[in-house]
């Protein structure tokens, strides 16, 4: 089970070193991921209030940010931060992620998130689109060294996808209820398994509750389910 599990999460970073220069179309709705203008408007105003939550939250001090991809949260929260660390396990995605940010002050750390151990304590760690991508069998774990990247009064954001059909690809079909992987396509037709589980507010915020954490949990309309919150401090 332990094997199989590891070459899940292998071939799951395989995927996301070979999409990173294909990454940036799902976000922006291009190519296959592109919907109709109606579609694609509904996504951009309901990213557009998870941007307003972030706001509010306002992400200030020295920031961790775990699977950044491209950069494309990583810019916004430059504007918060006093200093930013950022650790993915793709060179790919870390090297466009260098190029929008140029040389602002980020720390680029190249390693498998689940293996990473932190060498620092952090203001405010923030991952998006990576929940999905966390085994059960890994979730508590994960959570555990959340806790342990953050500073004594330490906080937590994080942004993820609610299972709708038009999120994705044309030629991607989500996979049925309680199935934790998916079959994800590239333009060019390869096709990789990966580890995708589809969180729900309230049952999410009750198994962050359960390891010991003060979580908000809200979705938008269709598209993403975001929170923030801190672990219970005794």
């Amino acid at each position: 089970m332990i094997q199989e599990l590891d070459s899940l999460l292998q071939e799951q970073i395989a995927y996301y070193r070979a999409r990173a220069s294909e990454y940036d179309e799902w976000f922006l709705r291009q190519g296959r991921f592109d919907r109709g203008p109606e579609t694609n408007r509904r996504w951009f105003d309901q990213a557009q209030e998870v941007y307003a939550a972030l706001e509010a939250f306002r992400p200030t001090g020295r920031i961790l940010e775990l699977a950044p991809g491209t950069g494309i949260w990583t810019q916004r929260l430059l504007a918060y931060a006093s200093d930013l660390t950022a650790v993915d396990a793709s060179p790919e995605m870390l090297a466009l992620c260098r190029r929008r940010v140029g040389e602002a002050h980020v720390r680029l750390i190249l390693a498998d998130i689940f293996a990473w151990q932190p060498d620092e304590q952090y203001d405010v760690v923030f991952f998006s689109f990576w929940l999905s991508h966390v085994p059960w069998d890994l979730f508590a774990s994960f959570w555990a060294k959340v806790r342990a990247c953050l500073a004594p009064d330490g906080r937590v954001f994080f942004v993820d996808s609610l299972p709708d059909p038009t999120s994705t690809a044309a030629d991607h079909v989500l996979p049925d209820k309680g199935v934790t992987t998916m079959l994800r396509r590239l333009n060019d037709g390869r096709e990789f398994t990966v580890v995708k589980v589809f969180h729900q507010p309230e049952d999410l915020a009750a198994r962050l509750a359960d390891l010991g954490w003060q979580m908000t949990v809200r979705a938008t309309e269709n598209y993403f389910i975001y929170g923030w919150g801190t672990p219970v401090r005794r």
